[in-house]
């Protein structure tokens, strides 16, 4: 699927420099501060507030590109729910992935009660446009209230044991919580969760899947559609 790159008028350093910064703090558990520092040693000076902003400016956008070219999400959705402290205060990470891994959304909230699972239900069904053949979930009673009321005909299943695969998806957003020493808002977190979520499984193939000698043409796949929705084809990387 064909998509236009974002516009960069008015940004003094070129596409390939923008995008490889994003790339680097979204794909490593990397600091804008070490993102600086990474560049500087390539001979490029720019400070860690520019990289901060560029990172929220084309972050999400990366991540939205990446997304339309995602084949059809599976039938089959498992969503679970994690705490986070957020400058001290407690609040809730809200995930769902479907069979192959891929995440649905994520979605931070103060509470996992019936209204917080009904919230996120309904922004999945807006999101994916289309209802699941099964839903799987740990056995928190507010996700069976929710999907009596917001989608009945769909099949859930209620078992911890069964539920791994939403487990396993959080911990790439715990080893990046903890180089952050923390999220400092719940819009910040919110925002780059949804970005980190988009970027980077998209540079995390299942390598359990395939054999070793086609990894590298996988990747060069998956780099070759970075430059293409970045805007950086045909132009030199940063160096």
């Amino acid at each position: 699927m064909e998509s236009t790159p974002p516009s960069y008028k008015g940004h003094r350093y070129p596409v390939e420099v923008i995008s490889h910064c994003v790339w680097l703090y979204h794909r490593f558990p990397l600091s804008f501060r070490e993102v600086e520092e990474l560049m500087l040693k390539r001979g490029i000076v720019v400070s860690y507030e520019t990289i901060r902003r560029w990172c929220t400016k084309f972050g999400q956008t990366y991540a939205n590109a990446l997304g339309r070219r995602q084949p059809p999400y599976g039938d089959k959705w498992h969503l679970d729910e994690v705490f986070i402290k957020i400058n001290g205060r407690l609040q809730y990470l809200w995930r769902a992935v479907d069979q192959d891994g891929n995440v649905l959304d994520v979605l931070v909230q103060s509470r996992r009660d019936k209204a917080a699972a009904r919230r996120f239900f309904r922004r999945l069904l807006k999101k994916t446009r289309r209802a699941p053949r099964v839903i799987v979930t740990d056995e928190l009673r507010s996700y069976g209230a929710a999907h009596r009321e917001v989608m009945p005909s769909v099949e859930h299943r209620q078992s911890k044991c069964l539920n791994n695969r939403a487990e396993n998806s959080h911990q790439p957003t715990r080893q990046r919580e903890r180089a952050m020493k923390g999220f400092r808002s719940v819009g910040g977190a919110q925002r780059f969760l949804s970005a980190f979520s988009g970027i980077s499984p998209h540079f995390r193939p299942l390598c359990h899947l395939m054999p070793a000698s086609d990894y590298p043409a996988e990747m060069t796949v998956r780099f070759a559609i970075w430059d293409q929705i970045t805007g950086t084809v045909g132009q030199p990387t940063a160096a």
